[in-house]
């Protein structure tokens, strides 16, 4: 299908700009930045059509819904939102060092994604999931996990910032921003995806009740949802009511992340409704 296809190339073209962003921190060219963004933009556009495609494919199939129903899509859409929020905090920031964690990620996601053992092909709902909750249960819940990808990023920022005083001569360090600005930076990311996972788990939990009778079953991605959110709120608590900042925020949103890595990728292998490991 043309869409699979699509996907294929946008794979390649988020590792090259994974590239191109590296060799702007590495050899302190502004040059490769500009470039990278204008592959990223590219890959976006490519990747945005190909999930057009892929809906569209879905009525040709005669089974019409968002393609947003498997692990499979799950896996690109999740790269899609990273790249585009990436690209919405660098349009705002007007820094590109972010970019190569950011494209990175996104490149990860879609290899992942391309593996045999994940099954592309497009598969007709199952009851329980012909919701409307569907959509927005699918996008909050992955917008929030972009956001907590570029939160994660910008902890491993801050951290390599902080080496900036050993190495003054270091123009890798050089180029990302000052530790404040990625404090700053760090808690907008984790309050955007704070408020994207909460809007997930309400409406996840509403599509529950519709699709089983029961808002809340202790499944194993719901249990480690709640982990993940409980992780996060203490990040803002710390932040709000004790005043902490830098080092100690920064490791709670390393921590925060791989939360969110088990939440998506290890609760698939448990036994559950939310188990995706043959879709």
């Amino acid at each position: 299908m043309l869409n699979s296809l699509i996907l294929s190339y946008t794979t390649f073209i988020y590792f090259a700009a994974a590239m191109l962003y590296l060799l702007m921190m590495v050899m302190g060219r502004e040059f490769f930045g500009r470039l990278a963004t204008v592959v990223s933009v590219c890959g976006l556009a490519a990747h945005t059509t190909a999930i057009v495609l892929r809906w569209l494919e879905t009525y040709k199939l005669g089974v019409g819904h968002a393609p947003l129903s498997n692990f499979y899509e799950s896996l690109v859409f999740f790269s899609w939102a990273i790249v585009l929020l990436y690209l919405t905090v660098q349009w705002r920031t007007k820094n590109r060092t972010l970019g190569v964690f950011a494209t990175t990620l996104a490149f990860l996601a879609m290899a992942y994604a391309s593996l045999p053992k994940v099954n592309s092909n497009i598969q007709p709902l199952v009851p329980a999931l012909k919701s409307n909750w569907l959509i927005a249960h699918v996008i909050t819940c992955f917008f929030g996990y972009a956001a907590f990808g570029l939160s994660f990023g910008l902890s491993i920022m801050y951290f390599l910032k902080r080496l900036d005083s050993e190495d003054k001569n270091n123009i890798f360090l050089k180029l990302i921003p000052g530790t404040g600005v990625l404090d700053i930076l760090n808690y907008q990311m984790v309050v955007m995806g704070f408020l994207m996972l909460t809007l997930g788990i309400i409406t996840g939990s509403v599509w529950a009740h519709s699709a089983w009778g029961s808002y809340w079953s202790w499944d194993p991605k719901e249990t480690w949802s709640l982990i993940t959110w409980l992780v996060y709120a203490s990040v803002l608590h710390s932040r709000m009511v004790r005043g902490w900042k830098g080092k100690r925020i920064a490791t709670l949103c390393l921590i925060g992340f791989l939360c969110v890595l088990f939440t998506y990728f290890g609760v698939n292998y448990l036994a559950g409704l939310h188990s995706y490991t043959k879709s």
